[in-house]
């Protein structure tokens, strides 16, 4: 412990005292301090400006209550000592220059937060008054951060100064947390520490450590002690074995390290699915007695605790008492997701569970499952979170829901008075990529569903950011996901609804990059540095191209131009050829990330109306009516937005043209991704028609295709109409079908029986 606090008195120090040999009067050093520039992160609830600097120098002297005298205070003063250049112990008698630390009852907040304080600078004194410990201990993380405005008076004479201010702060959520999965791949403990130091410099006070999963188990279970010498490796795609685990004394440090800095560690441990890495070693818990293998793979997987076993339900009893002696928080989470219900359908145990039971259907069974394990935690005085697949056949009032399925879970819980930790898959999974998720997206995230009834927002307990490792293989790939993104949700579940200004938040964090670099962060970029979007006029498709943070300029080119020089965007221009736009973004005369690519395609079709039968689904609209027709391809990222997704609704859509015309060949792109139960058409249908009234069929095309793996596809699919005709057909109006209703293969299986279909782009040649 004591190298991590080190560490930390090297970073503050080292910005408290970049000191410059200016030989300034203090008369002058006002002017130097410009208190709009302060770059403090989460910005405060109110702050107001005052007059004059106060000057911290060995002058000063510190008073604070015995109670005070914790990590925290004692970080302070040896900051303060150090950068005053002072040998000399502080003192605490009375001086004309203060510090004070007052720790009262009778303190007065607009908030009843515990980490409520105020911090008031005037050119004689600094005041910093909390009702609690914890309170005094966010203040001084706030006063920490005035490090930019360290001035050396002489060359003999160090100091800093503190702009004259008045700071009146607390959270406006409780709960602001990032959850590691440490499962897909294994980062050892210091890596954890390091985040926890980031953690609570930017005030986010829970730690989600997911410990179990289908590819690994990280925590030790002296009863079951196969869990560590099978589940916690797996064979990588090259054969070598790969894997960890944390010992019961790395993981008690790792609590002991978050309590010092107020941060609370959640475990998770995943049930009744996500579970093949626990049935790997113990299949007995099964549905149907195994063998099983620790997975190298990612996405959803059949096996499954067996809900008809009583053994299942003692094995985690077990498990979790061993847990909660590790992990003193009152929430455990359970996971509750993606819980597939093949082995349960097929299970003579599950089965007879069901009818004992009385249960319905295979969603009941889950609910029962969960709501026992949540009885065992109730009894030993904890209570139970987990993903909002758990609202399914209802929770105890003492449940907590995650949402990450959007917002609606979250929204459906706070009705029933369940509080909810917000985490959709829109603005809070650092595991995309920035063109779906950068820093600007999860700086405008509301934690609070716009159409929840005001009377249930107090069930809104926070929000957390969530890393998820199937593709990050090491802690560098770690860092640039999590950096700077995690600092712009501590902003929002801090300061919210104040300060929802980006540019003024990028300005701010501009200023935090060395502390990240001090602390052994390999932070990532803010976003990807372009946008390429569209405008629509008559037939005309023009390109745009904007920058995507204000200190950027943009460059492009076709890829087939590629020996020519990079043109400098100045205005929109026409989509005329198929190629693919390389785009490139600069920030001080460098390169900022790699190119952005985007493949276009020019076709008849580009601009024409389209009109759906069936809608398709809210989380994936593409380019809304005009994603079809846009010219603009998907790429193999199915998050890129590029791509329209129907749930468990076949595609019928009709174009336009406007006027006759012959018609060669009409195709779309078509997504395969078994993992996320994204299947290819069945069967794909071409009509054409003058007048919409009269319809001709062209061809109809049956897909045998099905492959199960985890690889990603894109496959176009077409007809060819002229083939076997003497003339080339004409129409005005084109219908295009593509279908695939039904249950998902055995092992995919989808909420609500159904797969995901993905089409892109109707090309009309």
């Amino acid at each position: 412990m004591v190298k991590y606090l080190f560490v930390l008195s090297v970073i503050f120090a080292s910005f408290l005292i970049s000191c410059n040999s200016n030989n300034l009067k203090d008369d002058a050093v006002f002017n130097a301090v410009d208190v709009d520039s302060i770059p403090l992160i989460p910005f405060p609830q109110s702050l107001e400006k005052g007059e004059g600097v106060f000057k911290m120098d060995a002058a000063v002297n510190f008073f604070y209550p015995e109670e005070l005298s914790n990590e925290a205070c004692k970080l302070m003063i040896s900051l303060i000592d150090t950068c005053t250049n002072s040998s000399e112990p502080i003192i605490k008698e009375q001086g004309t220059k203060t510090c004070n630390l007052i720790l009262s009852d009778d303190f007065k907040s607009t908030s009843d937060s515990p980490e409520a304080y105020e911090l008031e600078i005037t050119s004689t004194k600094v005041t910093l008054t909390a009702k609690t410990k914890l309170g005094i201990r966010r203040g001084i993380r706030t006063l920490l951060q005035f490090r930019s405005e360290t001035i050396g008076v002489s060359e003999d004479d160090f100091a800093y100064y503190l702009p004259a201010v008045k700071i009146t702060d607390y959270p406006t959520f409780e709960h602001r947390g990032l959850l590691l999965d440490v499962c897909r791949h294994y980062f050892e403990m210091e890596v954890i520490l390091k985040y926890l130091d980031a953690m609570e410099y930017y005030k986010m006070n829970v730690l989600h450590l997911h410990l179990t999963e289908d590819q690994g188990w990280r925590m030790p279970i002296e009863k079951y002690p196969l869990l560590n010498e099978i589940s916690a490796w797996r064979l990588d795609t090259n054969g070598n074995k790969y894997g960890g685990f944390y010992t019961k004394d790395e993981l008690k440090y790792i609590v002991e390290y978050a309590t010092a800095r107020d941060i609370t560690v959640i475990p998770e441990i995943e049930l009744p699915g996500h579970s093949q890495a626990a049935l790997a070693a113990y299949p007995q818990f099964s549905c149907n007695g195994g063998p099983i293998e620790v997975v190298n793979d990612w996405g959803v997987f059949i096996e499954i605790y067996c809900a008809g076993n009583d053994s299942t339900f003692i094995f985690l009893e077990d498990v979790l008492t061993e847990v909660m002696e590790i992990f003193p928080s009152e929430y455990i989470h359970i996971g509750g997701d993606e819980a597939p219900k093949f082995r349960w359908e097929h299970c003579s145990k599950c089965q007879k569970r069901m009818h004992d039971e009385g249960l319905a259907d295979e969603h009941e069974l889950q609910s029962y499952f969960i709501q026992r394990i949540e009885r065992f935690l109730n009894k030993n005085g904890r209570k139970l979170i987990g993903w909002d697949e758990i609202l399914e056949g209802g929770l105890s009032p003492t449940a907590a829901v995650q949402s990450w399925r959007g917002m609606e879970g979250g929204k459906q819980a706070a009705e029933t008075k369940h509080e909810v930790v917000m985490s959709p898959t829109s603005h809070c999974y650092l595991d995309y990529g920035l063109a779906s998720i950068d820093l600007e997206k999860i700086c405008s995230f509301d934690p609070i569903p716009t159409d929840l009834d005001a009377e249930y927002h107090h069930f809104i307990i926070g929000g957390e950011c969530n890393m998820w490792t199937e593709h990050v293989p090491d802690e560098a790939n770690l860092d640039s996901k999590v950096f700077p993104r995690m600092i712009g949700l501590a902003e929002v579940l801090w300061s919210y609804p104040k300060n929802r200004d980006f540019d003024d938040f990028y300005r701010r964090l501009k200023r935090h990059y060395p502390v990240l670099e001090e602390m052994g962060i390999d932070y990532g970029l803010e976003t990807i540095g372009a946008s390429i979007g569209q405008e629509f006029s008559d037939s005309v498709v023009l390109i745009t191209l904007e920058k995507n943070l204000a200190d950027l300029e943009v460059k492009y080119r076709w890829k087939s131009e590629s020996n020519k020089a990079w043109l400098g965007y100045i205005e929109p221009f026409k989509l005329e050829v198929t190629d693919a736009l390389e785009v490139q973004a600069y920030k001080n005369e460098e390169a900022y990330g790699e190119p952005i690519v985007q493949s276009f395609v020019f076709h008849q079709g580009l601009n024409k109306e389209v009109s759906y039968t069936n809608e398709w689904n809210e989380w994936y609209t593409g380019n809304a009516e005009k994603n079809l027709v846009d010219g603009k391809l998907g790429s193999i990222d199915f998050r890129d937005g590029n791509w329209q997704g129907f749930w468990g609704k076949n595609i019928d859509v009709t174009i336009d043209l406007g006027e006759l015309k012959p018609i060669m060949s009409v195709g779309a792109n078509f997504y395969q991704y078994a993992n996320s139960w994204i299947f290819f058409p069945k069967e794909i249908s071409v009509q054409i028609s003058e007048d919409r009234e009269l319809w001709n069929q062209l061809s109809k095309m049956v897909n045998e295709e099905n492959d199960l793996s985890n690889k990603k596809h894109i496959k176009y699919m077409y007809s060819n109409t002229h083939y076997g005709r003497k003339d080339i057909p004409k129409a005005r109006y084109i219908r295009f079908q593509a279908t695939n209703v039904g249950k998902v293969p055995d092992g995919h299986e989808a909420a609500g029986q159904e797969a995901w279909l993905f089409i892109d782009e109707i090309m009309i040649e």
